[in-house]
C-alpha cells in the first residue's frame, strides 16, 4: 500500500471518529440525536447557595462570558440588569449572535484552542447533544435541576433548559380588534394581502419550523397562497414584532412574544388553542475547562432558581407554575415541544425545508441582525 494511501486511511479513520458517522459504527442506543451513553463523569446536584456560589465566583476572579442565541445585543439588556442588580460584583459579557453563527463559532475556537464563552446558551437543541457527545460540555446540576421537565434537561447534567421561548403569529389588536386572524390559516385570506411582516423562514430553523407545521397542517395550497400575500420578509426573528408595534403591517409571522396579554400594547401574540404554534426549551450548558467555572455555575443555577423561573410565563422546572392561569407548556399538544427537537435532529429535513421555502419566498436578502460579530467576540 502506498504511502498517499496509508495517509488516506489514516485521515479517514480520523474522520469517522469525530463525526456522526461514528455513532453508526458504535451501535449504541439513541436517546438523543447522539448516541446517550451513561457517563462516570454525570454530576451531583449543586448544594451550595447561591450567594456561596457567588462568593466562589469573586474569589476566582468575578467575569463571566456567555454567547447567547438572538436577533439583536439589545435582546439581553433585561438579562443583564438582573445578573447586575443580583450579583453586582461580576462582570457579565453576553455576546448575542444568531445560534447558528454561535455553533461553528464555538467549533472553530475547540478546534483552533481559543474558546472564549464560558456558557453557551443557543436555540440549535442539537449541538448540545453533538457536544455532549465529544466530551466538550461541563457536567453540572444546579440546585432544582432534578425538578426541569424530563425532556428539558441532559440527565448527566451536560445541559438544561433554562427558559421557554414560544413562536406563534402576532396581530395589531388595536386596530383589528374582533376582526384579527385567529388561525394561521386565516393568514392566507386575500384580505391580508400587502398586510403581514414575516422573518424569514429560511433564515431560521424555528421560523422554518413553524412554517414547516402551518404547510403540514393547511396545505401546499396554503403555501402557494401566502406568496401571494406580497409579505414583507427582513432578517431577525423580532422583525415582525417591531412591524406591528410599529403599526406598518397588521399582522407579523415568525416571531416570539407572551401569551399573557398587555392591555397597554397594541400587538397581542397569539396562543392558538388547537392549530400549530412552538415553544421550545432554550439550552444552556457550561464549556468544558470554563475560563470562569464558578461564574458559569453561578449563572446556570440563578437561571434555574425559583427566583428566576418563579416569573417565567412557563417555567422549565415542574414544581413551579407557570403564570396567570396558564398550564405548563408540556401540556400544550400544539406547542411541538417534542417535535422541535426531533427536527433540529435530521439536518436532511431542515435543508429540504429550508430549500423549499427558497423556492417559494426567494433567498435570504440583508445583513444578519446582530451585525458581524467576528470569530472571536468578547475575548
Amino acid at each position: 500500500m502506498s504511502r498517499d494511501k496509508d495517509s488516506f486511511q489514516s485521515s479517514r479513520r480520523r474522520f469517522l471518529k469525530s463525526t456522526a458517522g461514528a455513532s453508526v459504527a458504535l451501535g449504541a442506543t439513541k436517546a438523543f440525536g447522539y448516541p446517550y451513553i451513561p457517563r462516570r463523569r454525570s454530576a451531583i446536584e449543586e448544594t451550595r447557595t447561591l450567594d456561596q456560589i457567588y462568593q466562589a465566583a469573586i474569589q476566582e476572579g468575578g467575569r463571566l462570558v456567555v454567547y447567547a442565541g438572538g436577533d439583536f445585543d439589545g435582546q439581553q439588556d433585561g438579562m443583564r440588569a438582573a445578573f447586575k442588580q443580583r450579583f453586582p460584583e461580576i462582570d457579565l459579557t453576553i455576546v448575542v449572535d444568531y445560534s447558528k453563527y454561535h455553533d461553528v463559532r464555538f467549533d472553530t475556537q475547540h478546534e483552533t484552542g481559543q474558546v472564549v464563552p464560558d456558557v453557551i446558551q443557543l436555540q440549535l437543541l442539537q449541538d448540545f447533544e453533538r457536544w455532549k457527545f465529544f466530551d466538550r460540555l461541563q457536567c453540572y446540576k444546579p440546585v432544582g435541576f432534578e425538578n426541569v421537565y424530563p425532556t428539558l434537561r441532559d440527565p448527566d447534567g451536560a445541559w438544561s433548559a433554562v427558559m421557554v421561548i414560544p413562536f406563534s403569529f402576532v396581530v395589531d389588536q388595536e386596530a383589528l380588534g374582533s376582526s384579527a386572524p385567529k388561525s394561521p390559516e386565516e393568514l392566507a385570506n386575500a384580505q391580508w394581502t400587502g398586510s403581514i411582516a414575516s422573518s424569514y423562514p429560511n433564515d431560521d430553523d424555528a421560523v422554518e419550523f413553524l412554517f414547516k407545521r402551518y404547510t403540514e397542517t393547511y396545505g401546499r395550497d396554503w403555501l402557494a397562497a401566502m406568496t401571494e400575500q406580497n409579505l414583507s420578509f427582513k432578517r431577525g426573528s423580532h422583525t415582525p414584532g417591531v412591524a406591528v408595534r410599529q403599526r406598518e403591517k397588521l399582522i407579523g409571522i415568525g416571531t416570539s412574544g407572551s401569551p399573557i396579554p398587555d392591555p397597554s400594547d397594541n400587538l397581542k401574540w397569539v396562543l392558538p388553542e388547537n392549530d400549530p404554534f412552538l415553544a421550545w426549551g432554550q439550552r444552556a450548558a457550561i464549556v468544558k475547562n470554563a475560563n470562569n467555572m464558578e461564574a458559569a455555575k453561578l449563572y446556570m443555577s440563578w437561571l434555574l432558581s425559583e427566583e428566576f423561573q418563579g416569573n417565567a410565563n412557563w417555567p422549565v422546572r415542574t414544581d413551579i407554575a407557570p403564570r396567570a392561569g396558564l398550564a405548563p407548556i408540556w401540556e400544550y399538544p400544539n406547542a411541538n415541544l417534542e417535535a422541535f427537537p426531533a427536527f433540529m435532529r435530521n439536518r436532511e429535513e431542515v435543508e429540504l425545508w429550508r430549500q423549499t421555502f427558497s423556492l417559494y419566498f426567494g433567498e435570504v436578502q440583508g445583513e444578519p441582525s446582530p451585525g458581524w460579530l467576528g470569530l472571536y467576540p468578547g475575548a
